[in-house]
């Protein structure tokens, strides 16, 4: 099924890869890269990844899909954070603490969407309002002197961007590299998109295996013989940087080569889009709906992946329905859970093992040593103040 463009034409870097595509080019390593394999099982690497990555950079909470209405609200845990992600009246995302600045207390229990036009504690009652102000409580004549201009729920640095929303924990966080991703998104019409499924799995691997198979197209042949690897020509990748972040485009060249590569609708037909969002985050742009999934770190060895489907609008009959879920059924069931998360499970047990000291990289696997020569260059000690 077609989705309704919002741009008629690729953005010049989307093109530019799918010409490089049509040419027969393809992403190559200079040669054999190497990785240390404790880089995945040593726990004090993985905090130095929590300090130095996910509690500093700006991190997706999710598409903007999640709150589809002014006035709404989600609970989000996914980074060990109790969040509430809310719009308010006038459609601004705002990402809070969900805990109540009377006692503690969680607001929002459920992960579903809620109404928020009052945001009131399950306790005592504090009423707060979408952008997180105190709006009001009860029996304020207990609390003489209080100034409810200064109960306001604690707020998180966010934007909304490209059709996803983004917070960080870092009140001092750049937003600029996730904002330069918002002409390519928009291409894709993802502000506008519906949510159609979400699901959690719970996999037991370091998170950054979880990201590494979305980095590299060396496994699809093999690892997706069954499922998606009729659609793709074995290993033929061609990818870019927008900043931190990694574009990469993989298709089917004949076809490429036959059609109008400007025409942004035929060129969604023949080419599949992945965007790594640094660090955490995997976008995949299927012809007709999009995947985000994300790796929520939850030990050295065990990672949270939410995976998101959206697709142009809501199912309108039996027909259409049945259609949404076959590609869901597809990838979140049979792809992603059945075949990369195992993959990633399996790769944990044989790493934690300790039988081998490092892993081999080949040069259809470059987008994976890139992405560490990224965290590596992320956990580097700042240079000392100079005079």
């Amino acid at each position: 099924m077609d989705a309704p463009l919002r741009s008629t034409r690729p953005t010049p870097g989307q093109l530019a890869l799918a010409e490089q595509l049509a040419g027969g080019q393809e992403l190559l390593g200079q040669g054999i890269a190497r990785l240390p394999a404790n880089l995945y099982t040593d726990q004090a690497h993985f905090a130095a990844e929590q300090e130095h990555l996910f509690a500093r950079l700006p991190l997706v909470l999710g598409p903007s899909a999640l709150l589809p209405n002014p006035r709404t609200a989600v609970a989000h845990d996914g980074y060990g954070v109790p969040l509430i992600v809310s719009r308010d009246g006038d459609g601004k995302v705002h990402v809070l603490a969900n805990a109540c600045r009377h006692r503690g207390t969680r607001l929002i229990e459920s992960e579903e969407l809620v109404p928020a036009a009052r945001i009131v504690c399950p306790y005592h009652a504090w009423a707060y309002r979408p952008d997180g102000s105190l709006a009001a409580l009860p029996r304020p004549d207990c609390f003489p002197g209080l100034d409810k201009g200064t109960m306001s729920l604690r707020r998180f640095p966010a934007v909304e961007s490209g059709g996803l929303i983004w917070f960080a924990q870092d009140p001092d966080a750049d937003f600029a590299p996730a904002e330069a991703l918002a002409d390519d998104l928009d291409a894709f019409g993802l502000p506008h998109l519906h949510l159609y499924r979400r699901r959690t799995h719970d996999v037991a691997c370091n998170w950054k295996l979880v990201v590494d198979a979305f980095l590299e197209s060396y496994h699809v042949q093999r690892l997706h013989a069954a499922t998606i690897a009729p659609f793709f020509a074995d290993g033929i990748t061609v990818a870019d940087r927008i900043g931190p972040h990694q574009r990469a485009a993989v298709g089917r060249t004949d076809y490429l080569e036959r059609i109008d590569r400007t025409d942004w609708r035929q060129l969604r037909k023949a080419v599949t889009y992945t965007y790594h969002l640094f660090p955490n985050s995997i976008l995949i742009m299927s012809p007709d709906y999009v995947n985000l999934l994300t790796c929520w770190p939850r030990g050295v060895g065990r990672t949270l992946v939410e995976d998101v489907m959206l697709i142009p609008e809501p199912p309108r009959t039996e027909e259409e329905e049945r259609h949404w879920q076959k590609s869901w059924d597809l990838l979140d069931g049979g792809t992603f859970a059945a075949e990369d998360f195992r993959a990633a499970a399996l790769c944990h047990q044989g790493l934690a093992s300790g039988l081998i000291d490092e892993v081999t990289l080949g040069t259809l696997e470059h987008g994976v040593a890139d992405f560490h020569a990224n965290i590596a260059a992320a956990l580097m000690p700042e240079p000392p103040a100079t005079l």
